[in-house]
């Protein structure tokens, strides 16, 4: 069986999204800890993340692929967007999409925290309990999306998520020494996909995980 092609975004990509969502996202700051604080053994920078709309890095990929839809010359559709998420990515999209003017349809399993899901409704989409895990939530986004007509975003396996994702490296270059190691959260594998890619080697960059 041969394998299909994968569509991996380029650094102009990632930096064609910086440009595309400079204006809606937060460059987010770095703060140096020194060795003994916060319990680290040595020296490290922190980008504060935490600090972007919705708290957290998703914002720039849903950002990116909502500019993308509206500029498409089919226009954006009316029935929306959607997408699958265990509650980051979906307050990422139902942010995005509001400022943008359009409707959000969120899945996310049913064990989904309340803490989440009351933030993804708080930006006001429209949320879906599937039962299930994150896979039947995100095959039940999938389905909606060819149903209805609304446009899905991929949480991180997706080059317009990816591209977005990665703006935060290319704020990195400018923050952080050339040859410093860089660790990155990684879950899907999107943002680590993206900083990785906008570093293009100036700094090995380490995806870091729960054991």
């Amino acid at each position: 069986m041969n394998a299909q092609p994968v569509n991996i975004p380029s650094f102009n990509d990632i930096a064609s999204a910086a440009r595309r969502i400079r204006n809606v996202v937060r460059r987010t700051p770095v703060i140096q800890v020194a060795a003994g604080e916060l319990d680290v053994p040595i020296p490290v920078n922190l980008k504060l993340e935490f600090l972007q709309h919705t708290g957290s890095f998703k914002v720039r990929g849903a950002s990116n692929a909502l500019a993308l839809l509206r500029a498409a010359e089919c226009g954006a559709p009316t029935a929306g967007v959607c997408c699958a998420s265990g509650g980051n990515h979906g307050a990422a999209v139902a942010w995005a999409a509001r400022e943008a003017g359009l409707p959000a349809t969120v899945f996310v399993p049913d064990f989904s925290p309340k803490a989440k899901t009351d933030v993804i409704e708080s930006f006001g989409a429209r949320l879906r309990r599937v039962e299930g895990f994150y896979a039947d939530a995100l095959a039940a986004s999938q389905d909606h999306a060819r149903h209805e007509g609304a446009f899905h975003i991929d949480a991180y396996d997706a080059p317009h998520t990816v591209a977005g994702q990665g703006t935060l490296g290319l704020e990195l270059a400018e923050q952080v020494p050339e040859g410093q190691p860089v660790l990155v959260g990684c879950g899907g594998g999107g943002l680590y996909a993206g900083v990785a890619l906008a570093l293009d080697g100036r700094n090995r960059v380490t995806a870091a995980e729960p054991s």
